[in-house]
């Protein structure tokens, strides 16, 4: 490195120190900060601007163009140079800006007479915060050794602005994290929720970020990355011979926390003035923003690795770990990157609802929050850099939208929404003990779905006929090694004493796909949710399945017993499975336990092949229930996590439901009672159609029993069913807003 650059940039970052040390408000810094870079640059030119709104660049200060453009110059991200700095996060540097690609001419700045343009994005972890200037008059490029510089400043520049140092007054100078932010993302799980932001992991705050002893911070550095290394050595120590995946992933760790590149880099970023923490987020923002424009997955990956690692290394430095002393608020929402199912469950019932910036409409959190009945929107893209611990925040988990400080008419609105479905819920429970009878005399039974024994209270209060669906699955994800035979059985027992007598379907276990057991050897599917799962792994690992089976009968223990297998694509794979129940019932004679009073067999039928099982298959079951979620999916093709293809496809298009009335029939003819389990069952208008065809139970969360039993008790099941056949005769596609328009008429 040229020692001449690297005494130019410390000189210049202490001018920076001192200046915003100076008395003054943001304005007034700002106004020095471009005065004292211009002067050290040497350029008549020294411009900041700032984002405005996510879309609109504002000119905060300037040194050299004309002063009454403060404030009044805007652009839109991508327009002009400026614009295109900050949509792109890629810096500009040419000799001949007029004649440069995209250059936009604002002639209330003067800037025209100005040739070298030198852009440098500010933006700190990803987030893009506005763009550094410096122009001359004179044609030339801007060596790399002053482009350097300016990087170093801008960092300085995402770190000042972060921390509030630019706040005062001008209208673009408001504090950060205080404006009303809305944020779009998925619903994983339906619900409106509003309380105050709890952050799973609190952020870093560097406040040092300038440092004048090079040789002190180095140092630092090296005995935190010391410290880094021997705590990634140690969770390895304690993976080996586990997970594979997991060890893949601690073996990248490894690799980045012993590379040279990555510790050169911070060195150099030190002995040029930063402190060591300036360093290493100057390094996460970089990899940040590489990680942003990378599309190979697995790039992307070890990007996010070494994003993780500098995460851990900060709050070495700083000290700074997850608990901060702050109190979990009354009605906490929790916001997070991504959690995993135990730490989730940690939380429980106490959280209000769930905002993640990654995560999926089918991953264990998704599953969890289902469980215990928590608005959920996943997809929710730099919720974690906006929201503060104890922001107010507003969760829409009906349209997949979040309210971050959401001002005076938008929370009034929302509290509103909240209070129509709080009226809602309380006409509901005047129905609570009433059946699902439709004006024409058909009563259709309302069953739950659950998966923790959290959610067996709803069995009293929702007015569910019993458990048409209970995940075991959920049990074996929250831990770190495959539970016990006896804590499976206390578990299924407690079950039973809490149903009362009432039916309660149990599930085996259906892992893979999206559902991956951290304690089992992962495998490398590339199309998972069509891979090695359910049925197929309990088939595969029956000393799995037997353990689990036998579990369950102990829990019987001379009661009722219910049994489901999933994800069940043919005749044979049904047949053995019950061959292992079999075994699991001889066995359970021969050793003296009491055998269950009455066993059903059944099966979830989730794949279109099973629809068209030989009539054997129809004739033995004893009963079967149709994912929807799954079957759905299939049936068109259509990734349910992909959000570009899953809402293009209707449940209430002609072809599917179609498609179940010739299951429907297949049942009717073999009297094997059928139901209909998943999200669109606990849709009312889906769940009318699904009875007008001919389905008789549906099973849905406990919230949605209310709704759909409120419908229900209003419709004519032959007028719904002329609807369904007309279109059918039309040729029309869907049925949707024929039916709809038939329940305005019936619903009150």
């Amino acid at each position: 490195m040229p020692h001449g650059r690297e005494t130019e940039s410390r000189k210049l970052l202490g001018r920076l120190r001192d200046a915003l040390a100076e008395e003054g408000d943001g304005q007034q810094r700002l106004d020095k900060v471009t005065k004292l870079i211009a002067t050290s640059m040497q350029s008549e030119v020294c411009s900041i601007y700032l984002f405005r709104d996510p879309e609109t660049l504002e000119l905060c200060a300037t040194e050299g163009l004309n002063a009454g453009a403060v404030h009044q110059t805007r652009m839109k991200l991508g327009e002009g140079l400026v614009g295109r700095v900050a949509k792109t996060s890629k810096t500009v540097n040419t000799a001949d800006a007029p004649n440069e690609r995209g250059f936009r001419f604002m002639p209330e700045t003067g800037e025209e007479i100005y040739s070298s343009f030198l852009g440098i994005p500010i933006q700190r972890l990803g987030e893009k915060l506005g763009v550094l200037v410096v122009q001359s008059k004179a044609s030339r490029l801007f060596s790399s050794d002053e482009l350097y510089a300016l990087e170093v400043v801008a960092m300085v520049l995402a770190e000042m602005t972060e921390l509030g140092a630019f706040l005062g007054e001008g209208e673009a100078l408001s504090a950060r994290h205080k404006q009303p932010v809305l944020l779009r993302g998925t619903t994983a799980q339906e619900g409106t929720a509003q309380g105050h932001v709890w952050l799973h992991e609190p952020r870093v705050v560097v406040t040092n970020v300038i440092a004048e002893d090079p040789e002190t911070e180095t140092q630092r550095l090296r005995e935190a990355v010391d410290t880094l290394r021997v705590s990634v050595d140690k969770l390895l120590a304690g993976a080996a011979g586990g997970d594979g995946e997991q060890l893949q992933v601690l073996e990248a760790y490894r690799m980045f926390a012993n590379s040279k590149g990555w510790m050169r880099r911070m060195e150099e970023d030190i002995n040029n003035g930063l402190s060591a923490e300036a360093a290493v987020e100057k390094e996460q923002t970089q990899a940040r923003t590489r990680m942003g424009q990378v599309s190979d997955a697995y790039l992307r990956e070890r990007l996010h690795d070494l994003d993780d690692l500098s995460n851990r290394l900060l709050r070495i430095l700083t000290g700074q770990g997850r608990e901060t002393g702050a109190d979990l608020p009354a009605d906490p929402v929790l916001v997070a990157r991504n959690i995993g199912p135990g730490e989730l469950l940690e939380y429980g019932r106490s959280l209000r609802g769930i905002v993640l910036e990654e995560g999926s409409v089918g991953s264990h959190a998704a599953i969890i929050a289902r469980a215990l009945a928590i608005p959920l929107v996943v997809h929710a893209e730099n919720v974690t850099r906006e929201a503060l611990n104890g922001d107010h925040i507003m969760v829409d988990g009906d349209q997949g939208i979040v309210h971050l400080r959401p001002d005076d008419t938008v929370a009034a609105a929302f509290r509103d929404k909240m209070a129509m479905q709080a009226d809602a819920q309380e006409r509901y429970s005047a129905i609570r003990d009433k059946p699902a009878t439709t004006a024409c005399g058909t009563t259709i039974e309302l069953c739950m779905n659950a998966g923790l024994m959290a959610d067996l209270p709803s069995l009293e209060s929702s007015g569910a006929s019993g458990v048409g669906l209970f995940r075991t699955e959920l049990q074996f994800l929250v831990r770190n090694q495959m539970p016990k035979r006896s804590e499976l059985s206390a578990l299924y027992s407690r079950v039973l004493d809490a149903a009362s007598n009432k039916r309660v379907v149990f599930r085996t276990l259906d892992i893979g796909s999206d559902k991956v057991l951290t304690y089992m050897k992962p495998n490398d599917e590339p199309n998972p949710a069509m891979g090695w799962r359910a049925i197929r792994v309990g088939l595969d690992k029956p000393g799995v399945m037997r353990m689990q089976l036998q579990a369950l009968l102990r829990a019987a223990a001379g009661r009722s017993l219910t049994v489901m297998f999933p994800f069940v694509a043919q005749y044979s794979e049904y047949v053995a499975a019950k061959a292992e129940m079999e075994k699991a019932l001889e066995r359970e004679r021969r050793l003296g336990h009491p055998m269950p009073s009455k066993l059903e067999i059944g099966a979830m039928l989730e794949t279109p092949s099973l629809a068209f099982a030989p009539q054997a298959f129809f004739d033995e079951v004893e009963f079967l229930s149709i994912g929807g979620n799954d079957l759905k999916q299939f049936f068109f093709a259509a990734d349910r996590e992909n959000e570009r293809v899953r809402r293009r496809y209707d449940t209430l298009s002609i072809p599917f439901l179609s498609f179940l009335q010739g299951i429907v029939a297949r049942c009717e003819a073999s009297g094997t009672p059928l139901s209909f389990c998943g999200e669109d069952a606990g849709r009312p208008i889906e769940a009318a159609c699904f009875a007008a065809i001919g389905l008789r139970t549906l099973s849905m969360r406990p919230a949605s029993i209310g709704p759909v039993k409120h419908l229900l008790r209003r419709v004519d099941l032959g007028k719904l069913r002329e609807i369904i056949e007309e279109c059918h005769e039309k040729g029309e596609q869907n049925v949707r807003a024929p039916v709809a328009a038939y329940l305005k008429t019936v619903a009150r």
